[in-house]
């Protein structure tokens, strides 16, 4: 069976062409793309195969035009055919879904009420499934596959908040955590990359790209991650202020007398890597002018302090642990990044080896010393294989 995943992002649409015998079985990639920068002027690269990737210049207004422009490529060339099934990557399930679901109009009507949730991405997605299902028909089974579900496992104690329980309770107020089919992939990656069992594997992963999460894994489950209610909290991030003093909310509404969503909307799109630098969410244009621009270097420097703290926070909670993982779009290919990180940890075991992590970029190695207590691996995330399987197992397939 081919199934086509989509992934809808705040402002792009990644997408695999997967044929998948059984769930559990490993699967075939037939095509592959991104299109980037939905809203203006972007580019469509789209990649059938192993065979050298295509890459064309596209203006789509909306996540619904992206989809619509992939399924008609995907018609358009005969081996590819249609998919018999899509598998969609949905950001928040909140308290109602904890695991993957098949998706019908009430499904639909669920998501949509947790858009205020998770406001960069649940609607994209929404709107992404909306078009799947108008272009390949309703009776094409869906499913959605959430990035919350690898952590509603998490121990009580590390979910909830310090806040009155009565209002915890009543209005489903606890850290449900993102990236997780992010996370699930990498610990899963480890394992095949080293030979060992998923469910013996404790780790502290780092998933580091626009968006940013840190995952305590013990034994292969997620215990703790630094995303919570929403994907604001925690590490800092492209545009997302991650972990901050919550009185700056109504401080900075009374202060420039706005209210309290648009102080929410700096601290999603105008915060992170891009406020404090004043130049870039982009880590590469930042490590770019890291030498020459004082603000430049801040927003680095900041970045990777707080990604330290939170190692150095989940090595406590796990007790230790035997790898620290890199991966996401600034995980995998920044170097200056991860030498940043991971400079000055010796003293807990965990030693960088600097030729090795030059040299490391845009693909996966081990990138610690010989004689490190910790390992550090870098691991190219695939969330899309997930979607895949799950899209399998939920369809029975």
């Amino acid at each position: 069976m081919k199934i086509l995943v989509l992934n809808c992002g705040s402002s792009t649409l990644k997408f695999q062409l997967i044929e998948v015998e059984k769930f559990e079985r490993p699967q075939r990639k037939l095509a592959r793309g991104i299109i980037d920068r939905i809203g203006g002027n972007g580019t469509f690269r789209f990649i059938v195969g192993d065979s050298t990737p295509v890459e064309k210049p596209v203006a789509v207004r909306s996540h619904e035009k992206a989809v619509g422009l992939v399924i008609s490529w995907i018609q358009s060339i005969p081996q590819l055919g249609n998919p018999a099934a899509a598998g969609h990557r949905v950001v928040h399930g909140g308290e109602k879904f904890a695991a993957s679901v098949a998706i019908d109009e009430a499904v639909l009507g669920d998501l949509e009420a947790l858009c205020d949730l998770a406001p960069l991405h649940n609607p994209a997605a929404i709107s992404g499934i909306r078009a799947a299902r108008k272009i390949l028909g309703s009776t094409t089974p869906m499913v959605a596959a959430f990035d919350t579900s690898f952590h509603r496992g998490i121990p009580e104690y590390a979910a909830n908040y310090a806040i009155p329980y009565e209002l915890s309770r009543k209005h489903g107020i606890r850290r449900y955590g993102f990236h997780g089919l992010a996370h699930e992939y990498d610990i899963a990656r480890y394992a095949e990359q080293t030979g060992k069992r998923v469910a013996e594997i404790n780790a502290v992963v780092m998933h580091l790209g626009n968006g940013c999460s840190a995952s305590a894994i013990r034994n292969g489950r997620s215990v703790d991650t630094s995303m919570g209610f929403t994907p604001l909290e925690g590490l800092m991030m492209g545009t997302r202020s991650g972990d901050l003093d919550p009185a700056l909310v109504s401080y900075l509404a009374r202060k420039e007398n706005v209210d309290a969503a648009e102080v929410e909307s700096w601290l999603n799109n105008r915060s992170g890597l891009l406020g404090v630098s004043g130049l870039s969410s982009d880590m590469r244009e930042l490590a770019a002018a890291y030498n020459e621009n004082p603000r430049a270097r801040l927003a680095v420097d900041l970045f990777c302090y707080r990604a330290r703290k939170y190692i150095g926070a989940y090595l406590a909670a796990l007790s230790g642990a035997e790898t620290v993982i890199f991966s996401g779009g600034i995980g995998e290919n920044s170097a200056l990044v991860r030498r940043l990180i991971c400079g000055g940890m010796e003293w807990l075991g965990l030693r960088l080896d600097v030729a090795a992590n030059e040299a490391v970029i845009g693909r996966e190695a081990r990138i610690s010393t010989t004689d490190s207590r910790l390992e550090i691996y870098v691991i190219h995330t695939d969330e899309e294989a997930i979607i895949a399987r799950e899209t399998a197992r939920v369809i029975q397939l």
